[in-house]
């Protein structure tokens, strides 16, 4: 293994306060990818799953809904920017409906849940270093979402670019952004933790 490569990464993330269970995590998958892991699953090494448990059969009552609905907090992944679309900010700002965009139309469900069942229903948005700002100004127009003692964001990780030759992280002086790209969805959990957001939903 490139322990060099491995600790210059490290001490990059420790230097831009990457939280620890990120830094953990990011060190597992690069020993994965040092030992020549793929992460491929082969299609006939796995069975498909013919009778699923179905919506439609779950039963429950409006009392049970109403109790399971009060310990739920919505979770939205929002740190991908819209680059592919022409867009320069949090994709979920793009306008789908009568001049509403995504994150409109995530509030609006989430606000009209919290009417029908009288519930909390806090909602956090883990954004990334380039959606965060545009988000939270977007949703200023709703003085109503936040929920006391919870932030509306929490922040994905980062992890640093590396040399496809040495597996070094890259260096990119004229504009150390990209130096970093993110851990994508499998930081959910990484992200959680280091926040502490997930000590403040666990607390509640």
């Amino acid at each position: 293994m490139s322990e060099a490569g491995l600790n210059a990464a490290r001490q990059k993330m420790i230097d831009a306060g990457v939280a620890a269970p990120a830094i953990e995590v990011f060190s597992r998958f690069y020993e994965l990818l040092e030992s020549g892991a793929t992460g491929v699953i082969r299609e006939d090494t796995i069975e498909p799953l013919l009778d699923p448990p179905m919506l439609a059969d779950v039963d429950i009552t409006e009392a049970e809904a109403r109790e399971a609905i009060g310990k739920t907090v919505i979770i939205k992944l929002n740190g991908g920017l819209g680059t592919s679309m022409g867009l320069d900010q949090a994709k979920t700002l793009l306008e789908v409906r009568d001049g509403l965009n995504f994150l409109d139309l995530i509030t609006q469900q989430v606000l009209a849940a919290r009417e029908r069942y009288h519930a909390r229903l806090p909602l956090l948005l883990m954004n990334s270093f380039r959606t965060e700002s545009d988000t939270l100004a977007h949703l200023a127009r709703y003085p109503e979402l936040p929920v006391t003692g919870l932030p509306l964001s929490f922040m994905q990780n980062q992890e640093p670019k590396l040399r496809a030759d040495d597996l070094t992280p890259v260096e990119w002086p004229d504009d150390p952004s990209m130096e970093w790209c993110p851990p994508d969805h499998g930081d959910l959990y990484p992200a959680l933790e280091g926040s502490g957001v997930l000590d403040k939903l666990l607390a509640q």
